[in-house]
């Protein structure tokens, strides 16, 4: 099997390269950066933009399928980037995979696309789309993945996964900022930090996009749908952050603010930043602020009936491989 891994040099994508390396796949990134690493390992690394068509197009030729993880995260608003990385490079990506007769995609989302202003408890994949976004992150990634959605045909098969909150070792943006903040003291829960949320540890996402690449074919039944991805364990948003930070050595246990606080500060930070064209992600947002203080759990039984679905590695073991990585 040859496979093309776009964003193959981020958290997600290195495992998935990784993964896929081990099962004897023919292994193929794109990203923008070098990651000798990757090479190392046997994968054919491409540097390229998502933006750029051509060379989109042509990290695509001859592959079997494509995992599209590639986009602009973040938390900013930086509007015009993530509509160019995250619609406009997903389109470049589905134009390749018809230029090309590629016949399946797997499609990296995310739960923000259906997020709603008091979150979301024990959600299937039938919840629709918001009317309004408060983050160009998931707006983009909505507009993305119907695209993707839409794309799904007797030429090209497509799905979608919604991993919420990936973490685990070699993580680089989720699990290093909650650390970074934990220990100089900046670090606060919004609310009481008792709303229950979902994460998914690396591992479980992996196994995921590999059972959903093994199962997509033109008119199976998980072609053209969407599903969310998760341990399948909510818990309290407290429990997993002072989770993270023991297995850092953090002893430190931050603070609290009130809801209504935290989204002022994030209307003042996200005007701040955007007048001041700051290159970094505001401390906080809108969408952040309701994200740290409403529940965000999935009802994931359509990924275990459809996907084969099974999370693994429990979050008491990702936390014990996690504390082993980071003080190893």
């Amino acid at each position: 099997m040859r496979a093309l891994v776009t964003g193959g040099g981020g958290f997600l994508g290195s495992a998935i390269v990784r993964g896929l390396i081990a099962r004897g796949d023919e292994v193929h990134t794109f990203a923008r950066g070098a990651y000798p690493e990757l090479s190392l390992l046997g994968a054919h690394t491409v540097r390229g933009d998502l933006r750029d068509a051509d060379a989109v197009c042509a990290a695509t030729a001859g592959c079997d399928v494509v995992y599209h993880v590639g986009a602009l995260a973040g938390i900013g608003a930086r509007g015009r980037e993530y509509a160019e990385t995250n619609i406009g490079g997903t389109a470049n990506v589905l134009a390749a995979c018809r230029a090309h007769g590629v016949p399946r995609l797997v499609y990296t989302s995310t739960p923000s696309v259906v997020a709603t202003h008091d979150g979301i408890a024990g959600g299937d994949e039938s919840l629709p789309y918001p009317a309004r976004y408060e983050s160009p992150y998931a707006a983009t990634k909505a507009a993305a993945e119907r695209a993707v959605l839409a794309a799904d045909g007797l030429e090209l098969a497509t799905v979608v996964l919604r991993p919420h909150l990936i973490w685990g070792p070699g993580d680089t943006q989720l699990g290093p900022r909650i650390v970074e903040r934990g220990r100089r003291g900046r670090l606060r829960f919004v609310g009481d930090g008792t709303n229950l949320v979902d994460s998914t540890y690396i591992d479980n996402a992996v196994s995921a996009h590999l059972a959903a690449a093994d199962r997509l074919h033109p008119g199976a039944a998980i072609s053209g749908r969407a599903y969310f991805v998760s341990q399948g364990e909510p818990r309290p948003i407290r429990d997993l952050v002072l989770g993270v930070l023991a297995a850092a050595g953090v002893d430190r246990v931050p603070g609290t603010i009130p809801f209504p606080v935290a989204y002022a500060l994030g209307a003042l930070a996200e005007g701040v930043f955007v007048l001041t064209r700051r290159p970094t992600d505001p401390p906080m947002t809108r969408f952040l602020a309701r994200q740290l203080a409403t529940p965000h759990w999935f009802d994931i039984a359509a990924a275990r009936r459809d996907l084969g679905y099974i999370p693994a590695v429990d979050i008491a073991t990702g936390m014990v491989r996690l504390r082993e990585h980071l003080r190893g």
